[in-house]
């Protein structure tokens, strides 16, 4: 009978790691006063605070609720462990194993949410995938990365909202425009932001040869509404026009799609997924809010790094992950070095969160760089 000690003495150190970076005692007061704060007269007028401050609340519950399971579990196991080995009982050495496997998976999470300390890391996001290099292959790799993301949203029991997904001419899509919605969407899929590269053999060419091909992923928070983002009328462009994609009655037979263009920074978004004008505005309106945002920080850090000196590129191309279907099955972040031959598991489960974990991980340890790619396939 294997005595489960050292095991569960270790995960019982990373629980009280936990318990210190996550501030779980001051937490308890934060929510305790939180709470007191909701049945205050006028709590209630300004909604937008009030939305904002219970989600906060929310989240922070959810928090000391998985540690409080943890401490539970923790104690639970060392006992079932202790039996086990007294009574050579290998059902309760069993259990003790699944115990201690739950509590892996409590204390990953308490450890990923501690690295979300950015302003709009828990809130919801905005991705957009859009064919590269490639041509037809492009445009049908943009429709795999986007079913993609789809299961991977599936498996966290996050919601999605398709907005623009228009089918290309030949295969695959134009691009794939859609909101993901769930505790820390934004924080989890931040790091998917750039160009992610495909290898196989091709669908479309006769003579079954291989092909590289490239789609481009943006990732933008959803911006809250105590977040204001002025927008001058006079420099939107709006079009409308009729749908393209497969929809419900009405999509295809009225001019309900929308393009907006802002024309000082030439931004153009589409949105086309309702049945309604006026909703597909106000989706458009959303995504342009969120790229404005995201184009001023980039301009900011573009006068930091201006004043920093030129930065290097670290790896060849722009590409964040490779996927090989041919010769060989691989796919393989070059950022943190991750790789898996399940390559099915990846782009047909949505299996993301070994590359999405180890480059949250390598980031809040401040160990991020690219890895040298000259083994991967040209």
């Amino acid at each position: 009978m294997d005595d489960l000690t050292q095991q569960i003495d270790q995960i019982a150190y990373r629980l009280d790691e936990v318990r210190s970076y996550l501030h779980i005692d001051a937490r308890r007061q934060e929510l305790e006063s939180l709470e007191q704060s909701f049945s205050e007269a006028g709590f209630w007028d300004d909604q937008q605070k009030a939305s904002r401050l219970t989600k906060h609340a929310a989240d922070i519950r959810a928090d000391i609720a998985d540690f409080d399971k943890a401490l539970i579990l923790i104690d639970e196991a060392m006992a079932a462990n202790e039996l086990a080995v007294a009574e050579l009982d290998e059902a309760l050495s069993l259990w003790a194993v699944e115990m201690l496997d739950e509590l892996v998976l409590l204390i990953d999470g308490l450890e990923l949410a501690s690295w979300f300390g950015e302003e709009f890391d828990s809130g919801d996001c905005i991705i957009t995938v859009s064919p590269g290099q490639g041509g037809l292959e492009a445009q049908d790799w943009t429709d795999m990365l986007f079913q993609m993301y789809l299961r991977y949203a599936a498996r966290k029991d996050w919601q999605v909202e398709v907005l623009d997904a228009p089918i290309a001419e030949g295969i695959g899509l134009d691009h794939a425009t859609f909101i993901v919605s769930g505790r820390n969407a934004y924080g989890m899929l931040a790091g998917e932001k750039g160009v992610h590269r495909l290898v196989r053999i091709s669908p479309t060419d006769a003579k079954g040869r291989r092909q590289t091909t490239f789609a481009a992923v943006e990732v933008l928070p959803v911006l809250p509404d105590t977040v204001e983002i002025n927008i001058n009328p006079n420099d939107l462009r709006i079009d409308v026009y009729r749908s393209s994609g497969p929809g419900g009655q009405s999509v295809n037979t009225t001019d309900s799609a929308v393009r907006i263009t802002h024309l000082p920074s030439g931004l153009v978004v589409t949105c086309q997924n309702e049945k309604s004008q006026l909703l597909n505005k106000e989706s458009a309106m959303k995504i342009l809010k969120s790229r404005l945002y995201d184009l001023e920080q980039t301009r900011r850090q573009a006068e930091l790094d201006q004043l920093r000196g030129p930065k290097v590129e670290a790896a060849w191309g722009n590409q964040i992950r490779n996927y090989v279907l041919f010769p060989y099955q691989l796919v393989k972040d070059l950022r943190s070095g991750v790789e898996t031959g399940n390559v099915d598991a990846v782009l047909k489960e949505g299996d993301l969160d070994q590359f999405i974990i180890a480059y949250l991980r390598a980031k809040a340890k401040g160990s991020f760089e690219f890895i040298d790619t000259g083994n991967d396939v040209d």
